[in-house]
């Protein structure tokens, strides 16, 4: 049985969607995460095969203001997940952020690449990660991603359409590049990853590099076309200084994913384009 934690967010629900009657979903009122008894609890009753840990403090500005909070979720109970993995035998696959990353390399960020986070996310992701590589060395991975949407739950492509909607024009940053990344298919990537017992950090995102302006102008083409929107509006590139927001972003948060081609060997990876174009055509085909 696999057991997912995180059933709240969007990558636990492609997860469900493609695991059925093999995975259980776990949320924050299912299984209590602070301690390693709260996990022994709540697993009691399963015949855990694998877990995949896709529960996340994600919210990146009020974490600069929370940090308890932060680091709680993205470095206590991954290392209560560990050691109860640890305790029975278990593999475990932990995702991870590009966030670990300053984003001043300028190039592709390697797996093996030293940690530089800007702010308290992508501290506590950090930390998450060295902790789950104390504990958990040899049955564990730790797969690090970027700029996940999904036809679930609330992502950039959501909110972008209903701002596409409300507003006549919209400002977006242009000079944050990064790999926009459909969680469908990083569920699939998860999943195999458990299945193989892949050990050690990896690197996943589609294919291609856009900037945040780039994406949005990618999602009103589509969505018009596809009819999920009904007029256009201009979009205005605009600087990160001219948004300041409480936590700093990488500028550059590209994702080497060389290591993973390599354990995956049948792994081709989409350009975010046609991922976003599938998404898009998903929701396209639900009353609107």
């Amino acid at each position: 049985m696999y057991i997912i934690i995180g059933k709240e967010g969007q990558l636990a629900k492609e997860l469900a969607a493609l695991l059925g009657e093999k995975a259980v979903c776990l949320g924050r009122h299912d299984i209590e995460l602070s301690n390693v008894q709260g996990i022994e609890a709540a697993l009691a009753d399963y015949d855990v095969s694998a877990i995949i840990n896709a529960s996340a403090y994600t919210a990146v500005d009020r974490a600069e203001s929370e940090p308890e909070a932060a680091y709680l979720i993205n470095q206590t109970a991954v290392g209560n997940l560990a050691r109860y993995a640890n305790e029975h035998g278990v593999h475990l696959v932990h995702v991870s952020t590009d966030y670990v990353f300053s984003g001043q390399k300028g190039s592709p960020y390697l797996p093996t690449d030293t940690l530089s986070p800007l702010g308290v996310y992508g501290a506590s992701k950090a930390a998450g990660e060295c902790e789950l590589r104390s504990v958990l060395p040899d049955n564990s991975c730790i797969l690090r991603t970027s700029w996940v949407y999904s036809r679930f739950g609330n992502n950039f492509v959501k909110t972008m359409l209903r701002l596409m909607q409300e507003r006549e024009t919209l400002s977006v940053v242009d000079d944050q590049i990064g790999s926009p990344t459909e969680a469908s298919g990083l569920a699939r990537a998860c999943i195999e990853a458990a299945q193989k017992k892949l050990s050690g950090v990896h690197h996943y995102t589609d294919e291609g590099v856009a900037s945040w302006y780039d994406f949005a102008n990618a999602i009103q083409d589509l969505a018009l076309e596809y009819g999920i929107l009904h007029k256009r509006i201009p979009i205005v590139p605009i600087p990160s200084a001219a948004f300041p927001t409480p936590a700093k972003r990488p500028s550059y948060s590209v994702l080497d994913k060389q290591s993973l081609r390599c354990a995956f060997t049948g792994l081709n990876g989409r350009h975010w384009r046609l991922s976003l174009q599938e998404m898009l055509g998903t929701l396209a085909d639900k009353p609107q």
